[in-house]
């Protein structure tokens, strides 16, 4: 029988909650694993900061690196002014980065191969900035669409362009990480089939499959690192916008 490598992000309804408007809330497969994500981080963090030595233990470590990778990419980016958002930050990079790891092993679910979740964080991002912009700025939040230099004669056309860069950005941002976890597990998925297919073979099968199971196991290992840079790559460009927000001045 052919696998179905799609078959791994369809969403199933675990435990009924409640029905609103005659719909039946149902505790889901991707509920439960974005639940074990932050159970994880949670766990985590307070295993790191309980009994904080001097000379750090490794959970201390893995900690205490976890908190200065983001603050550098904070400060890097918006400034020292962007700390102010590193709670928020901070919390998107864990939860994206261990949801991503979860998705890895084998039977599990991989949360940010849906596009609902990933748009989901990306206009919390957006909506971030977008009221922190107006918030700290007023009016003058606009200077972000008016870049400073530009000829009369083609500054509308310039701010057509700037607002809708800035209206896609959450298509992009969501897209993006989205795109990248589903293709990969996909891949793996693929590659993966073709050794239990050459496998029930016999002896030329078993010889046909160790390609497919070289190739598994190395993109097992780019996947590990998709799934941190695809974390960081969301970090980062939250930052990025996060900087327009305090400072909307090109």
């Amino acid at each position: 029988m052919a696998v179905d490598p799609i078959h791994q992000f369809q969403i199933q309804n675990i435990l009924p909650i409640t029905t609103i408007g005659g719909t039946q809330i149902h505790l889901t497969n991707s509920a439960v694993y974005m639940l074990v994500s932050v159970a994880i981080t949670v766990i985590l963090l307070l295993g790191t900061t309980t009994g904080r030595r001097l000379v750090p233990t490794r959970m201390q470590s893995l900690g205490e690196l976890s908190y200065e990778f983001v603050a550098n990419t904070i400060r890097s980016t918006a400034g020292e002014q962007g700390m102010r958002f590193f709670p928020f930050v901070f919390s998107l990079f864990m939860f994206i980065l261990v949801s991503n790891m979860i998705g890895l092993i084998p039977y599990t679910f991989t949360v940010s191969s849906h596009l609902i979740v990933t748009a989901a964080l990306s206009l919390l991002v957006f909506f971030t900035v977008l009221i922190y912009g107006f918030y700290k700025n007023g009016l003058h939040f606009f200077n972000l669409f008016v870049p400073k230099g530009i000829p009369v004669y083609i500054l509308p056309l310039i701010v057509f362009i700037e607002v809708l860069s800035f209206l896609s950005r959450p298509i992009s941002h969501s897209v993006r990480l989205f795109a990248n976890m589903l293709a990969g597990h996909i891949t793996l998925k693929v590659f993966a089939s073709f050794i239990t297919m050459l496998g029930a073979m016999g002896a030329v099968g078993w010889a046909g499959a160790i390609l497919p199971l070289g190739l598994t196991v190395a993109l097992t290992a780019l996947e590990l690192l998709v799934a941190f840079l695809q974390a960081y790559v969301f970090t980062i460009l939250t930052c990025i916008y996060l900087n327009d927000a305090l400072h909307p001045g090109h």
